[in-house]
């Protein structure tokens, strides 16, 4: 049923009042769920790109999905500019739209802005997994990259564990002792800041890979037993070590597959869909078992799924309408 006052626009401001970690952290598992009961339609082809050239240098994603069960239908636009000197991928000043309509008559309900939505559940997608394969009770927590996948990922986290020390690094020592001393004031606890990847992986008993580099960040052989190894990005763990972890879980193999470098990885011949665990609707679901031994290292790995944006995106669209927040645009009829 559409609003006969429009089409609401949801605001970055508003969507950060609207939604907390742990409306993402629940709103995730539910898709997860979603996709282990086969009420996901994903569109075909699941991602269309357009890369403007001549000086531009301006990049176009575009994704859909049917979401059966809520039910809405929602397309996911984002544009972001990269020159190779200066890349606005992870700031508020790129494109980051959802558009939702109702499945059962095709009209606008809401275009809902997905910066916040977006980098929190690029987080909590992959920490939820931890409920099922993370450590019993972890002390010591990695983070390598301290940016907005670190940090949410920190958020998450902090609703599921109490951590005696957490790690972290960064490309830059300032960066890393900001962080470091201002969460060590919020949380209480000591927060390091290290030189080196390593030192911050090695002893963890959760490690978080979150940087946009392009290159391997973190080795398998500094992986403790019983470490859960956390990545956020493309080559978080070096892909010569995922054959040697106990376990490995990602949230779709399809999706990954069309990633270059987890392509890559598995047409070397380092790891194979034989090698994977499952994927995490099916330890969400109870089809694939969670962590079974203390001693084993297991890896989390997710590329981000669209259907996971745009529950969101309804989440905050319903949310918006309880609380009387966002702005109404005129609809065309």
């Amino acid at each position: 049923m559409t609003d006969k006052r429009g089409i609401l626009f949801v605001p970055y401001r508003d969507t950060l009042d609207l939604l907390g970690i742990e409306d993402a952290l629940a709103v995730c598992e539910q898709v997860y769920l979603m996709h282990a009961r086969g009420s996901v339609v994903m569109s075909v082809p699941p991602s269309f790109k357009l890369d403007v050239a001549d000086g531009f240098n301006n990049h176009w994603h575009v994704k859909s999905v049917f979401l059966k069960d809520v039910p809405t239908t929602g397309v996911r636009t984002y544009n972001y500019y990269d020159d190779g000197l200066r890349n606005t991928v992870g700031g508020l000043d790129n494109t980051r739209l959802i558009i939702l309509s109702d499945p059962r008559s095709g009209a606008p309900l809401a275009i809902v802005d997905e910066h916040w939505s977006y980098a929190i559940r690029s987080a909590a997608a992959a920490v939820i997994a931890c409920k099922w394969v993370g450590p019993k009770d972890p002390k010591i927590l990695g983070l390598v990259g301290t940016g907005t996948m670190g940090l949410n990922a920190l958020r998450c986290l902090l609703t599921l564990y109490r951590f005696d020390q957490i790690r972290c690094t960064s490309r830059r020592p300032e960066t890393r002792r900001a962080f470091a001393d201002h969460w060590s004031k919020e949380l209480g606890i000591p927060v390091v800041p290290k030189d080196s990847v390593e030192e911050v992986v090695r002893g963890a008993d959760i490690v978080v890979g979150g940087t946009t580099s392009g290159e391997i960040v973190s080795r398998e052989p500094w992986l403790k037993p019983g470490c859960t190894f956390v990545s956020l990005a493309r080559r978080e763990l070096d892909p010569a070590g995922w054959s040697k972890m106990d376990k490995v879980v990602i949230d779709s193999w399809e999706y990954n597959m069309l990633q270059r470098e987890f392509r890559r990885t598995v047409e070397s011949g380092l790891f194979s869909r034989a090698q994977l665990h499952g994927e995490i609707h099916e330890l969400v679901a109870g089809t694939k078992t969670g962590r079974e031994r203390d001693d084993e290292r297991i890896l989390i790995h997710t590329t981000g799924l669209v259907s996971q944006d745009v529950a969101l995106a309804h989440f905050l669209y319903q949310r918006a309408l309880e609380k009387g927040r966002g702005i109404w645009l005129p609809s065309a009829h």
